[in-house]
């Protein structure tokens, strides 16, 4: 069974349109898919901490004790593992919240989600072959004189290459909070979208 494995980064979580944009991909998805499991983390109710000096150096003594079945790298092996990986997190100081930084800290492991060869080169290890960001913005951030201020999808983006996932995926919703815009029409347009990736991804 092929698993897609969803990762919720909304911290405003009922109230955020970016998870009501991801649900509304997941709903079409698992009606195009049914035999598909979808696996959800929902980030705000994980006791995810920063990665402190203690905690570093508990997990660099487990790496070097080869010891990569700790449960300290059970998120690295779940998502490394993963048929197809979803995240949906808002535009948030031109990128996305803490608690994604900090998710994206714990599954970076070498040996478990990337390596490298022989030589040096990078060399990803995780079994997705498709990555999908989905996010809402309030402004405009995808214009010639704005796209470089975007952080958030472009991180998601290089780190799923570094994972070795090459297609990558945005579903974005912006301008949403633009006075000139109807955010409710332009997050309808997304929402259509969400519907046609949904049967193609």
């Amino acid at each position: 069974m092929s698993e897609l494995l969803y990762i919720d980064a909304c911290v405003r979580a009922e109230r955020s349109r970016t998870r009501q944009l991801a649900q509304r991909f997941l709903d079409r998805y698992q009606t195009c898919h049914p035999d598909h499991r979808i696996t959800r983390l929902d980030l705000n109710d994980m006791d995810l901490r920063p990665q402190t000096t203690e905690l570093l150096r508990e997990r660099d003594e487990l790496w070097r004790e080869d010891r990569l079945d700790h449960p300290m790298f059970a998120l690295a092996h779940q998502f490394a593992g993963a048929d197809k990986i979803v995240m949906a997190a808002p535009f948030w100081d031109l990128s996305f919240p803490a608690i994604l930084k900090i998710y994206l800290e714990r599954v970076s492991v070498n040996r478990i989600t990337f390596g490298y060869t022989e030589e040096g080169a990078l060399l990803g290890l995780c079994k997705a072959e498709k990555l999908l960001y989905i996010t809402t913005r309030g402004g405009n951030f995808s214009q010639p004189d704005t796209a470089s201020f975007e952080m958030g999808a472009r991180y998601v983006e290089a780190l799923g290459r570094m994972y070795g996932v090459e297609d990558f995926r945005l579903l974005c919703a912006e301008g949403l909070d633009d006075v000139r815009n109807d955010p409710e029409a332009l997050l309808s347009q997304a929402m259509e979208r969400a519907d046609a990736l949904a049967g193609i991804f």
